[in-house]
Protein backbone atom coordinates (compact mmCIF):
# COMPACT_ATOMS: atom_id res chain seq x y z
CA UNK A 1 0.00 0.00 0.00
CA UNK A 2 1.17 3.51 -0.83
CA UNK A 3 -0.11 6.69 0.84
CA UNK A 4 -0.33 9.87 -1.24
CA UNK A 5 -1.26 12.99 0.70
CA UNK A 6 -2.79 15.64 -1.54
CA UNK A 7 -3.58 12.77 -3.90
CA UNK A 8 -6.71 14.40 -5.32
CA UNK A 9 -4.81 17.55 -6.23
CA UNK A 10 -2.92 18.45 -9.36
CA UNK A 11 0.44 16.68 -9.08
CA UNK A 12 -0.90 14.16 -6.58
CA UNK A 13 -3.66 12.85 -8.86
CA UNK A 14 -1.22 12.52 -11.77
CA UNK A 15 1.03 10.46 -9.49
CA UNK A 16 -1.93 8.36 -8.34
CA UNK A 17 -2.80 7.67 -11.99
CA UNK A 18 0.76 6.46 -12.65
CA UNK A 19 0.83 4.29 -9.52
CA UNK A 20 -2.58 2.87 -10.44
CA UNK A 21 -1.27 1.99 -13.91
CA UNK A 22 1.55 0.06 -12.23
CA UNK A 23 -0.94 -1.93 -10.18
CA UNK A 24 -0.26 -0.34 -6.79
CA UNK A 25 -2.97 0.06 -4.18
CA UNK A 26 -3.11 3.71 -3.10
CA UNK A 27 -4.63 5.50 -0.14
CA UNK A 28 -5.32 9.14 -0.92
CA UNK A 29 -5.35 11.61 1.96
CA UNK A 30 -7.26 14.65 0.74
CA UNK A 31 -10.62 16.40 0.57
CA UNK A 32 -12.81 16.42 -2.55
CA UNK A 33 -15.19 19.10 -1.25
CA UNK A 34 -18.14 20.08 -3.43
CA UNK A 35 -16.34 21.08 -6.63
CA UNK A 36 -15.08 19.06 -9.56
CA UNK A 37 -11.93 17.81 -7.86
CA UNK A 38 -13.32 14.25 -7.82
CA UNK A 39 -12.78 14.17 -11.57
CA UNK A 40 -9.02 14.10 -10.95
CA UNK A 41 -9.52 10.58 -9.55
CA UNK A 42 -12.40 9.41 -11.77
CA UNK A 43 -10.32 7.06 -13.90
CA UNK A 44 -8.09 5.76 -11.10
CA UNK A 45 -10.07 5.63 -7.88
CA UNK A 46 -7.92 5.02 -4.78
CA UNK A 47 -8.36 2.02 -2.55
CA UNK A 48 -9.33 4.45 0.22
CA UNK A 49 -9.98 8.18 0.48
CA UNK A 50 -9.05 9.50 3.92
CA UNK A 51 -9.89 13.01 5.10
CA UNK A 52 -6.90 14.86 6.60
CA UNK A 53 -8.59 14.99 10.00
CA UNK A 54 -8.72 11.16 9.96
CA UNK A 55 -5.04 10.73 9.13
CA UNK A 56 -4.05 10.09 12.77
CA UNK A 57 -6.42 7.13 12.95
CA UNK A 58 -4.93 5.74 9.75
CA UNK A 59 -1.41 6.11 11.08
CA UNK A 60 -2.38 4.44 14.37
CA UNK A 61 -3.76 1.40 12.56
CA UNK A 62 -1.76 -1.72 11.68
CA UNK A 63 -1.83 -0.99 7.97
CA UNK A 64 1.25 -2.10 5.98
CA UNK A 65 2.63 0.82 3.99
CA UNK A 66 5.49 0.67 1.51
CA UNK A 67 5.94 4.41 0.95
CA UNK A 68 4.42 7.81 1.69
CA UNK A 69 4.37 10.48 -1.00
CA UNK A 70 3.64 13.65 0.96
CA UNK A 71 2.32 16.19 -1.55
CA UNK A 72 -0.47 17.71 0.53
CA UNK A 73 0.13 21.35 1.45
CA UNK A 74 -1.23 24.86 1.40
CA UNK A 75 0.55 25.87 -1.79
CA UNK A 76 -0.85 29.34 -2.43
CA UNK A 77 1.98 31.87 -2.58
CA UNK A 78 -0.54 34.47 -1.38
CA UNK A 79 -1.47 32.51 1.79
CA UNK A 80 -1.67 34.73 4.88
CA UNK A 81 -2.72 32.48 7.79
CA UNK A 82 0.67 31.63 9.28
CA UNK A 83 -0.65 29.23 11.91
CA UNK A 84 -2.61 27.22 9.35
CA UNK A 85 0.33 27.10 6.94
CA UNK A 86 2.69 26.01 9.73
CA UNK A 87 0.38 23.25 10.92
CA UNK A 88 -0.23 21.99 7.40
CA UNK A 89 3.16 22.43 5.74
CA UNK A 90 5.56 21.98 8.65
CA UNK A 91 3.95 20.16 11.61
CA UNK A 92 2.22 17.54 9.45
CA UNK A 93 5.43 16.93 7.51
CA UNK A 94 7.27 16.43 10.81
CA UNK A 95 4.63 13.97 11.99
CA UNK A 96 4.90 11.91 8.81
CA UNK A 97 8.72 11.95 8.96
CA UNK A 98 8.64 10.58 12.51
CA UNK A 99 6.00 7.97 11.62
CA UNK A 100 7.95 6.80 8.57
CA UNK A 101 11.11 6.60 10.67
CA UNK A 102 9.42 4.53 13.37
CA UNK A 103 7.69 2.23 10.88
CA UNK A 104 10.66 2.14 8.46
CA UNK A 105 8.52 3.38 5.59
CA UNK A 106 10.00 5.31 2.69
CA UNK A 107 9.15 9.04 2.69
CA UNK A 108 9.15 11.27 -0.40
CA UNK A 109 7.88 14.82 -0.04
CA UNK A 110 7.26 18.03 -1.96
CA UNK A 111 9.45 21.02 -1.30
CA UNK A 112 9.35 24.02 -3.64
CA UNK A 113 11.39 26.36 -5.80
CA UNK A 114 9.65 29.13 -3.82
CA UNK A 115 12.34 28.50 -1.20
CA UNK A 116 14.86 30.27 -3.46
CA UNK A 117 13.15 33.64 -3.13
CA UNK A 118 14.54 36.48 -5.21
CA UNK A 119 17.58 34.62 -6.58
CA UNK A 120 18.32 36.08 -10.01
CA UNK A 121 21.27 34.06 -11.34
CA UNK A 122 21.40 30.39 -12.37
CA UNK A 123 24.15 29.54 -9.87
CA UNK A 124 21.89 30.60 -6.99
CA UNK A 125 19.40 27.80 -7.72
CA UNK A 126 21.69 25.07 -6.45
CA UNK A 127 20.12 22.42 -4.22
CA UNK A 128 23.44 21.84 -2.46
CA UNK A 129 22.51 21.25 1.22
CA UNK A 130 25.40 23.51 2.25
CA UNK A 131 23.48 26.47 0.77
CA UNK A 132 20.20 25.72 2.47
CA UNK A 133 20.57 28.24 5.30
CA UNK A 134 21.32 31.07 2.84
CA UNK A 135 17.96 30.95 1.05
CA UNK A 136 15.46 33.76 1.65
CA UNK A 137 11.91 32.90 0.50
CA UNK A 138 9.65 35.80 -0.46
CA UNK A 139 6.38 34.48 0.93
CA UNK A 140 4.84 32.40 3.72
CA UNK A 141 4.43 29.32 1.54
CA UNK A 142 8.08 29.32 0.44
CA UNK A 143 9.21 29.93 4.03
CA UNK A 144 7.19 26.97 5.33
CA UNK A 145 8.78 24.66 2.77
CA UNK A 146 12.20 26.03 3.67
CA UNK A 147 11.57 25.41 7.37
CA UNK A 148 10.84 21.73 6.84
CA UNK A 149 13.88 21.31 4.55
CA UNK A 150 15.98 22.83 7.34
CA UNK A 151 14.39 20.55 9.94
CA UNK A 152 15.29 17.53 7.83
CA UNK A 153 18.86 18.74 7.47
CA UNK A 154 19.14 19.34 11.22
CA UNK A 155 17.91 15.80 11.98
CA UNK A 156 20.51 14.36 9.62
CA UNK A 157 23.32 16.49 11.07
CA UNK A 158 22.37 15.33 14.57
CA UNK A 159 22.56 11.74 13.39
CA UNK A 160 18.96 10.97 14.28
CA UNK A 161 17.16 7.94 12.91
CA UNK A 162 15.52 8.49 9.54
CA UNK A 163 13.22 6.69 7.09
CA UNK A 164 14.95 3.96 5.04
CA UNK A 165 14.65 6.28 2.05
CA UNK A 166 13.78 9.94 2.11
CA UNK A 167 13.57 12.44 -0.71
CA UNK A 168 12.49 16.04 -1.03
CA UNK A 169 11.76 17.55 -4.44
CA UNK A 170 11.87 21.30 -5.04
CA UNK A 171 9.17 21.57 -7.68
CA UNK A 172 9.57 24.46 -10.10
CA UNK A 173 6.69 25.78 -12.25
CA UNK A 174 4.60 22.70 -12.97
CA UNK A 175 1.85 22.71 -15.60
CA UNK A 176 -0.44 20.09 -17.09
CA UNK A 177 -3.80 18.32 -16.75
CA UNK A 178 -5.80 17.98 -13.52
CA UNK A 179 -4.91 21.46 -12.29
CA UNK A 180 -8.34 22.90 -13.11
CA UNK A 181 -9.49 23.23 -9.49
CA UNK A 182 -6.59 25.47 -8.45
CA UNK A 183 -8.29 28.82 -9.02
CA UNK A 184 -5.82 31.69 -8.81
CA UNK A 185 -2.89 29.27 -8.46
CA UNK A 186 -3.52 27.56 -11.80
CA UNK A 187 -0.61 27.50 -14.24
CA UNK A 188 0.06 30.39 -16.60
CA UNK A 189 -0.25 27.93 -19.50
CA UNK A 190 -3.91 27.24 -18.66
CA UNK A 191 -4.66 30.94 -18.13
CA UNK A 192 -3.13 31.88 -21.49
CA UNK A 193 -4.98 29.04 -23.20
CA UNK A 194 -8.30 30.35 -21.88
CA UNK A 195 -7.47 33.83 -23.17
CA UNK A 196 -6.28 33.02 -26.67
CA UNK A 197 -8.84 30.27 -27.32
CA UNK A 198 -11.54 32.87 -26.56
CA UNK A 199 -10.05 35.21 -29.19
CA UNK A 200 -8.35 37.55 -26.72
CA UNK A 201 -4.66 38.52 -26.54
CA UNK A 202 -2.40 36.63 -24.18
CA UNK A 203 -1.93 39.02 -21.26
CA UNK A 204 1.36 39.16 -19.36
CA UNK A 205 2.46 41.21 -16.39
CA UNK A 206 4.75 44.11 -17.05
CA UNK A 207 8.11 43.64 -15.38
CA UNK A 208 8.46 45.19 -11.93
CA UNK A 209 12.26 45.03 -12.29
CA UNK A 210 13.93 47.81 -14.33
CA UNK A 211 16.63 45.43 -15.53
CA UNK A 212 14.11 42.99 -17.05
CA UNK A 213 12.06 43.83 -20.13
CA UNK A 214 8.32 43.16 -20.19
CA UNK A 215 7.70 39.50 -20.99
CA UNK A 216 11.29 38.53 -20.27
CA UNK A 217 10.66 37.37 -16.72
CA UNK A 218 11.81 33.76 -16.84
CA UNK A 219 10.78 30.60 -15.06
CA UNK A 220 11.68 26.94 -15.24
CA UNK A 221 8.40 25.51 -16.55
CA UNK A 222 8.12 21.73 -16.16
CA UNK A 223 5.53 19.35 -17.61
CA UNK A 224 3.71 17.41 -14.89
CA UNK A 225 4.53 14.11 -16.59
CA UNK A 226 8.22 14.81 -16.04
CA UNK A 227 7.58 15.52 -12.36
CA UNK A 228 5.78 12.19 -12.00
CA UNK A 229 8.64 10.43 -13.78
CA UNK A 230 11.13 11.86 -11.28
CA UNK A 231 9.01 10.73 -8.32
CA UNK A 232 8.63 7.23 -9.77
CA UNK A 233 12.37 7.06 -10.46
CA UNK A 234 13.08 7.81 -6.81
CA UNK A 235 10.54 5.16 -5.82
CA UNK A 236 12.31 2.68 -8.10
CA UNK A 237 15.72 3.56 -6.61
CA UNK A 238 15.27 3.14 -2.85
CA UNK A 239 19.00 3.59 -2.23
CA UNK A 240 18.79 7.25 -3.35
CA UNK A 241 17.97 9.84 -0.68
CA UNK A 242 18.35 13.61 -0.61
CA UNK A 243 16.86 16.99 -1.39
CA UNK A 244 16.75 17.62 -5.14
CA UNK A 245 15.58 20.25 -7.58
CA UNK A 246 12.80 19.17 -9.91
CA UNK A 247 12.77 21.39 -12.98
CA UNK A 248 14.07 21.17 -16.53
CA UNK A 249 17.25 23.13 -15.91
CA UNK A 250 16.25 25.69 -18.55
CA UNK A 251 14.64 29.08 -17.83
CA UNK A 252 12.14 30.22 -20.46
CA UNK A 253 10.48 33.61 -20.74
CA UNK A 254 6.79 34.28 -20.25
CA UNK A 255 6.81 35.62 -23.81
CA UNK A 256 8.09 32.23 -25.01
CA UNK A 257 5.25 30.59 -23.10
CA UNK A 258 2.60 32.91 -24.54
CA UNK A 259 3.91 32.29 -28.06
CA UNK A 260 3.92 28.52 -27.47
CA UNK A 261 0.27 28.63 -26.38
CA UNK A 262 -0.74 30.73 -29.39
CA UNK A 263 1.07 28.32 -31.72
CA UNK A 264 -0.53 25.27 -30.10
CA UNK A 265 -4.01 26.79 -30.40
CA UNK A 266 -3.29 27.90 -33.97
CA UNK A 267 -3.81 31.65 -33.57
CA UNK A 268 -1.62 34.70 -34.22
CA UNK A 269 0.92 35.62 -31.56
CA UNK A 270 -0.82 38.60 -29.96
CA UNK A 271 0.42 39.62 -26.51
CA UNK A 272 -0.77 42.45 -24.28
CA UNK A 273 1.07 43.70 -21.17
CA UNK A 274 -0.77 44.70 -18.00
CA UNK A 275 0.36 46.05 -14.63
CA UNK A 276 1.28 43.53 -11.95
CA UNK A 277 -1.24 43.45 -9.08
CA UNK A 278 -0.08 45.21 -5.95
CA UNK A 279 -0.51 41.97 -3.98
CA UNK A 280 2.25 40.29 -6.01
CA UNK A 281 4.83 43.06 -5.97
CA UNK A 282 7.79 42.17 -3.82
CA UNK A 283 6.69 38.51 -3.73
CA UNK A 284 7.19 37.69 -7.40
CA UNK A 285 10.08 35.59 -8.65
CA UNK A 286 11.25 37.13 -11.95
CA UNK A 287 13.69 34.29 -12.58
CA UNK A 288 13.92 30.61 -11.69
CA UNK A 289 16.12 27.90 -13.17
CA UNK A 290 16.73 24.56 -11.55
CA UNK A 291 20.30 23.37 -11.21
CA UNK A 292 19.77 19.68 -12.00
CA UNK A 293 23.38 18.61 -11.36
CA UNK A 294 22.72 16.67 -8.16
CA UNK A 295 19.74 14.68 -9.46
CA UNK A 296 21.69 13.81 -12.61
CA UNK A 297 24.68 12.81 -10.46
CA UNK A 298 22.64 10.18 -8.58
CA UNK A 299 21.56 8.60 -11.85
CA UNK A 300 18.44 10.29 -13.21
CA UNK A 301 19.13 10.52 -16.95
CA UNK A 302 15.72 10.92 -18.62
CA UNK A 303 15.30 13.99 -20.86
CA UNK A 304 12.88 16.74 -19.87
CA UNK A 305 10.03 17.89 -22.09
CA UNK A 306 10.62 21.21 -23.85
CA UNK A 307 8.21 24.05 -23.19
CA UNK A 308 6.89 23.94 -26.76
CA UNK A 309 6.34 20.18 -26.69
CA UNK A 310 4.70 20.25 -23.26
CA UNK A 311 2.36 23.11 -24.14
CA UNK A 312 1.40 21.44 -27.42
CA UNK A 313 0.70 18.16 -25.63
CA UNK A 314 -1.35 19.91 -22.96
CA UNK A 315 -3.46 21.77 -25.51
CA UNK A 316 -3.83 18.90 -27.99
CA UNK A 317 -4.44 16.02 -25.59
CA UNK A 318 -6.28 17.78 -22.77
CA UNK A 319 -7.35 21.43 -22.96
CA UNK A 320 -8.95 21.10 -26.40
CA UNK A 321 -10.91 18.01 -25.35
CA UNK A 322 -14.36 17.90 -23.77
CA UNK A 323 -12.82 15.76 -21.00
CA UNK A 324 -9.40 17.29 -20.23
CA UNK A 325 -8.50 15.01 -17.30
CA UNK A 326 -5.97 12.21 -17.03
Amino acid sequence: MIIVTGGAGFIGSCLVAALHARGHEVIVVDRLRDGGKWRNLRRHAPARLVAPEDLDALLDSDIAVEAVFHLGAISATTARDGDLVWNTNVALSEKLWVWCTERQVRFLYASSAATYGAADRPELFSDDPARLETLEPLNLYGWSKQVFDLHVKARLVRGEDRPPQWGGLKFFNVYGPNEYHKGGMISVVKVKYDEVSAGRPARLFRSDCPAIADGQQKRDFIWVGDVVDVMLWLFDHPHVSGLFNCGTGVARSYLDLAHAVCDAVGVARVVEFIDMPESLRGQYQSFTQADMTRLRAVGYDAPFTSLEEGVTRYVRDHLSKADPYI
